[in-house]
């Protein structure tokens, strides 16, 4: 089946029961599920936004007790969720593989779906047989929200993206995370480092969050002093990055090697881990792992802990002082309170953002970080 094909079938199925939908509306006779027995999360999102529906997860978990869980996901990510966290059960998706919409498609009905971030995915939810779609309101181009039932409007306030979605799901931001909430991944085996070692990732989703290879090197080398081993990790198409941080290569590089799955070990064992504002910091807060995260162009309020993992070992460095950091809009909504920067390579040459962040206030942040966790682990 071809990407168009895949299109077409989408559509065929979701605007007939948008019609439906439609009229139902008109005659004032459309009305939300009295039981939820199946629930979809429709979204195809990042690694790091992705993994931020963790909050969702619990919020529907926590209303919808015996409910089915299912989630599209992309295939690089649903590795993660083979232990079944919180029940859901994933559907790797890609709105630009057509077998992967026919998937989700064959996957329903549902009795309640939830979109976060894009609303297109409502007409997935809808072809699916989704019988109540609630949503962020306001989306743009407007035909995205045109099948959503319920749409709830941005908060007004200063809130994590993590805890905006779990409100979606009827989240009233009493739950936290707890690590035996999410089971460990099966990976296949690697060798990992023996002593006590720090995680080092400099790679990001956009160079503009990318911190000097110099002061990588030298955070390294601090590392040592401390009794730690540096250890190196960045995606494929990041070795270079590492390259120019340990160009004499002094310590252990796991640059391109791993998987998810494996990432999730590497952390797990790891006493802190540094890395910008991306996935991989995401991923530390599930393992517990300390987490020293870099921003720059991103607010550290939405992508940081809030509620939900306001226990987690996670510490957001950023300079707020910045004011090319002036954008309103997440998702595609405004909101005056919204401070970040999603500027292109050709928009900003150089990013002032992570520059503002200094070595000495790195290092000061990290040892806090490994002081607290070793604390923690005596009184243990």
């Amino acid at each position: 089946m071809s990407r168009a094909a895949g299109r077409l079938l989408l559509f065929a199925r979701a605007l007939p029961r948008f019609a439906g939908q439609l009229l139902a509306r008109l005659a004032g006779q459309r009305q939300r599920p009295a039981e939820i027995r199946r629930i979809l999360i429709a979204h195809h999102l990042l690694l790091g936004d992705t993994l931020m529906l963790t909050a969702l997860l619990a919020a529907l978990r926590q209303g919808y007790p015996s409910a089915t869980l299912c989630m599209t996901c992309p295939q690089a990510i649903t590795p993660l969720y083979a232990g079944k966290p919180y029940g859901v059960e994933v559907i790797a998706f890609d709105p630009r593989q057509s077998g992967t919409i026919k998937a989700v498609l064959a996957s329903g009905p549902y009795d309640l779906a939830i979109v976060p971030g894009d609303n297109r995915h409502a007409w997935l939810a809808l072809a699916a047989g989704s019988r109540w779609i609630i949503a962020h309101a306001d989306d743009t181009p407007a035909w995205k929200n045109w099948p959503v039932d319920e749409a709830m409007p941005f908060p007004d306030r200063p809130t994590a993206w993590g805890d905006m979605a779990a409100q979606l799901g009827g989240g009233d931001g009493s739950l936290r995370y707890r690590l035996n909430d999410w089971p460990t991944p099966a990976a296949k085996p690697f060798d990992a480092p023996r002593q006590p070692y720090v995680v080092l990732h400099p790679g990001a989703s956009t160079p503009l969050k990318n911190w000097s290879s110099d002061r990588w090197a030298q955070l390294a080398a601090w590392l040592v002093q401390q009794g730690y081993q540096p250890v190196w990790s960045a995606g494929a198409k990041e070795t270079a990055l590492i390259d120019a941080a340990d160009p004499q290569k002094l310590y252990p590089s796991f640059a391109g090697q791993l998987d998810l799955a494996q990432l999730w070990q590497l952390l797990a064992g790891a006493a802190a881990l540094v890395c910008p504002d991306t996935g991989v910091a995401h991923l530390g807060r599930l393992t517990g792992t300390p987490t020293l995260a870099l921003f720059g162009p991103g607010n550290a309020l939405i992508s940081g802990a809030g509620q939900f993992w306001a226990d987690s070992p996670f510490v957001a460095l950023t300079e707020t002082e910045i004011a090319c950091r002036n954008q309103t809009i997440l998702f595609r909504r405004h909101r005056d309170w919204i401070r970040r920067c999603g500027r292109s390579t050709r928009e900003c040459q150089k990013a002032v953002c992570m520059d503002a962040l200094d070595l000495d206030r790195v290092k000061q942040a990290l040892a806090s970080l490994l002081q607290h966790q070793e604390a923690l682990t005596c009184a243990s």
